[in-house]
């Protein structure tokens, strides 16, 4: 399954991936999801935002045990973020089967779609959308770089914009949720004298407590246009500058109230290299495991560029995300001694558990902790061992029994 991912999407360049929503390698991942889960004769169902959903087993009898993530991508991402969970929920299937194991509860497998945002600026708009905190006429309307609307790349991609919207339905299937995912940090693969260690088997894989709060703001810094060779520096009124006030700002109240904050998409107008920027716009994000200095860090950056004329505009917020407190004591339970771990980064699990569905994550250690970058990784060994403590995790929600985890040296 792997190879078979590999090539989709990836810049030869750079080695990174552009997996944007709605568009043709979109569609070469959902129809490799919908090969791999035939031949594993799953069904597949769409709900109203064009998430796919594989099931073993009836969900609209009871509801189900589900698994997963997404298979998009940041602009020249990793290979692991968002498919390793989804090829691990794949592989889990095949592991109960080859255990005999036959679920007595329904077992799901999703692949979440636009779960990065990368394109039209909302992250887990899938998850978003099915909830109804994205509203369907928001989403219609949101807007890519070139200008097309995700209604627009709806309808090239052979959808009906008018069928999006919130789907109870596709969620009342849904019992619980556990999310695999590479960890995006480093903390598993750090002993406790904060040297790297990869040889603690016992840290392989981490059970999710909590998602940081976490928003986006864009920030629009006034200008004026003018000619870069004639134009004297004490006449100018540059943009640019403000941005780089903005950045420093933004590095200042971060670093001065315990969160990360980053500026890392830009755009500027008129976009010359002989021209002085007339206005630039850019996009804060900024997180911290506590929601008051994040909200600190923003009023402080807000009120340094409102100094130099310019306007913040909130676009996303999202509060502590807790995951169910009994489905994380009973993963636990099946994985005795397994660290537990908050984390900075959104996912689809913390949509869901928002709109109260009971939701956990497993991380798989990263022994680098890059991510969203073409240098992302992950081990053999410490993959399969999220296979496994998957698996045990399947088995007990499905079954109401735990098993051992493998250790077949794989």
């Amino acid at each position: 399954m792997w190879s078979d991912l590999e090539p989709i999407g990836r810049s030869g360049q750079t080695g990174g991936y552009r997996r944007h929503a709605w568009t043709r390698t979109d569609h070469d991942l959902r129809e490799w999801f919908v090969g791999e889960c035939a031949a594993r004769d799953l069904e597949v169902v769409e709900d109203r935002a064009g998430n796919q959903w594989a099931w073993w087993g009836d969900p609209d009898t009871t509801p189900g045990v589900v698994i997963g993530s997404h298979l998009d991508s940041v602009p020249d991402g990793g290979a692991f973020d968002g498919p390793l969970g989804v090829v691990s929920a794949l592989a889990t299937v095949d592991a109960l089967r080859a255990a005999g194991v036959t679920p007595h509860v329904p077992l799901g497998v999703v692949n979440f779609v636009d779960e990065e945002g990368a394109r039209f600026g909302v992250a887990c708009a899938g998850s978003r959308i099915i909830t109804g905190v994205l509203t369907a006429d928001r989403a219609r309307s949101l807007t890519d770089a070139d200008g097309v609307s995700m209604a627009q790349a709806w309808r090239s991609a052979g959808r009906d914009p008018a069928t999006m919207g919130p789907d109870p339905e596709t969620l009342s299937r849904v019992g619980c949720f556990v999310e695999l995912h590479v960890e995006q940090g480093k903390a598993l693969a750090l002993a406790p004298d904060g040297s790297d260690d990869l040889t603690d088997p016992a840290r392989a894989v981490a059970i999710g407590t909590d998602i940081w709060p976490h928003g986006r703001w864009r920030i629009d810094i006034p200008g004026e246009a003018n000619h870069a060779g004639t134009t004297r520096l004490e006449d100018r009124h540059d943009a640019m500058l403000g941005l780089a006030s903005v950045v420093q700002s933004a590095r200042s109240y971060a670093a001065g109230l315990g969160c990360v904050a980053t500026v890392g998409k830009v755009l500027v107008e008129p976009g010359g290299v002989n021209a002085i920027p007339s206005h630039v716009t850019a996009w804060l994000d900024a997180r911290g495991a506590d929601e008051d200095a994040v909200r600190a860090t923003v009023a402080g950056v807000s009120a340094d560029a409102a100094a130099l004329g310019a306007g913040t505009t909130e676009e996303s917020w999202t509060p502590t995300t807790r995951f169910d407190p009994s489905l994380v004591s009973r993963l636990s339970g099946i994985l005795p001694g397994a660290p537990l771990l908050g984390t900075g980064a959104g996912h689809d699990a913390g949509i869901l558990a928002t709109h109260g569905v009971p939701s956990a994550m497993l991380f798989v250690r990263n022994p680098t902790g890059v991510s969203h970058s073409p240098a992302e990784s992950a081990r053999a060994e410490d993959c399969h061992a999220g296979v496994d403590a998957l698996t045990a995790v399947v088995t007990e929600l499905c079954n109401g029994r735990t098993t051992t985890p493998m250790s077949d040296g794989r």
